[in-house]
């Protein structure tokens, strides 16, 4: 399997290479998202790992954003120091198929990618995910809507099906939702509240507790 990636600082760079090389994967490493570009129409690449802020005409999502308008449909996972949440939702109206928050640990990235490459994730035109129950949530509004109405979230809320939804299909953690959503330890039961708060939004809920690990959303 053959990996590309964008990452200009080299030693961040050299790691993921040496360590996915180690799994078996072919890399070419680019630090320019100019020559990332053009190497994505010169080889064959089975996924896309890209780096947001990079050197370059582009950044890591708008390099993956003109990919998909040529027609490339290379699965892509962003790495980013990014955490505001709009900034996140934005990567996957460009096209991604997740986002790894740096730092990061090598094995969490090594679960992206295998994830990645079961779920057999691909680029999409359409800006909403269907979810259980018929209900939809659009990426680019971070909106969830039944068939009658939209669902009128608060904050956390609203984070907390971005981060479901992302990871639908597997757990979130009650680790994964503090770090992601509230950057720092909070104790499960307040989590537990926040996600029963959810539920009440919602007529037919479609949010699995898996006991005692966290929640997730079924595929």
């Amino acid at each position: 399997m053959k990996i590309l990636i964008l990452e200009d600082e080299k030693a961040m760079a050299v790691t993921l290479a040496e360590f996915l090389e180690d799994l078996g994967y072919e890399v070419s490493l680019y630090a320019n998202s100019d020559t990332a570009f053009d190497a994505v129409f010169e080889r064959p690449f089975d996924l896309l790992l890209l780096d947001v802020k990079v050197i370059g005409e582009k950044n890591g999502f708008e390099m993956l954003r003109a990919l998909r308008q040529e027609g490339v449909k290379t699965p892509a996972i962003f790495t980013t120091s990014l955490t505001d949440i709009e900034d996140l939702s934005h990567g996957y109206t460009c096209g991604a198929c997740d986002y790894i928050r740096k730092p990061f640990d090598l094995i969490e990235l090594q679960l992206r990618l295998e994830q990645v490459i079961k779920t057999h994730c691909f680029a999409s035109d359409k800006q909403t995910i269907a979810l259980p129950y018929g209900y939809q949530y659009d990426i680019s509004a971070m909106k969830l809507r039944s068939q009658k109405e939209t669902i009128s979230l608060g904050k956390i809320e609203a984070k907390m099906i971005e981060l479901l939804v992302k990871h639908r299909g597997n757990v979130v953690t009650y680790q994964m939702f503090w770090e992601e959503i509230w950057g720092e330890w909070i104790d499960p039961s307040n989590i537990r509240v926040q996600v029963g708060n959810l539920r009440k939004r919602i007529a037919h809920d479609f949010i699995s507790n898996v006991r005692g690990v966290g929640y997730r959303i079924d595929l």
